[in-house]
């Protein structure tokens, strides 16, 4: 079973925020599938369905985004899911603007969803697919994360998110190396 979490904070207020690009993201594969109508369960929305074989959850946690590593943990536990097993779509800051990395683990990068999923998964190897939305050094963080995408950074973002559906395609079906080596040189 495939655990898919895209990161992002709950509420209306939040949607269109560079924050929520887990959740965006999320939506754009969602979209493909045709899955609508979650389920709530552990503090948590999911859609769960059989992809080609494979049962996958898609899960958009409902505690804000310093939070969320709690309910991920919860579903991983409930479900018996492996932490290889699992995917976590995010903003990136160090990334610009209409780009995208996927990687296997590594540090938080002062990412306060990743934080919280480390603390709550006892390990920072997971794999994610980090989202740029650049970096305004500018404007206070906390501001620049949560404010609203312009509309030429959001042309670049949506270029990516429109590239999700295949390339979570291809992860259901490619191992991660050869996963990360056909989408991560491309840009």
């Amino acid at each position: 079973m495939k655990l898919i979490v895209g990161l992002g904070n709950p509420g209306k207020e939040y949607q269109n925020t560079r924050h929520n690009m887990g959740f965006t993201a999320l939506d754009k594969i969602l979209e493909k599938y045709n899955l609508k109508n979650p389920k709530k369960k552990l503090n948590g929305l999911y859609y769960q369905t059989n992809i080609n074989g494979e049962n996958v959850i898609f899960l958009k946690p409902q505690q804000y985004i310093n939070l969320s590593g709690d309910v991920i943990r919860k579903y991983i536990e409930y479900y018996k899911i492996d932490i290889s097993d699992i995917l976590i779509i995010h903003d990136d800051l160090d990334l610009q603007s209409g780009n995208f990395k996927l990687k296997e683990s590594g540090s938080t990068a002062g990412h306060n969803g990743l934080k919280s999923i480390e603390e709550n998964l006892k390990t920072k190897d997971y794999k994610r697919l980090k989202i740029g939305i650049s970096n305004n050094k500018d404007m206070d963080k906390k501001d620049y994360v949560l404010g609203t995408i312009p509309k030429e950074e959001k042309i670049k973002i949506d270029e990516v998110i429109d590239k999700l559906p295949f390339i979570f395609e291809d992860y259901l079906n490619l191992d991660f190396t050869h996963l990360m080596n056909k989408y991560n040189k491309r840009q």
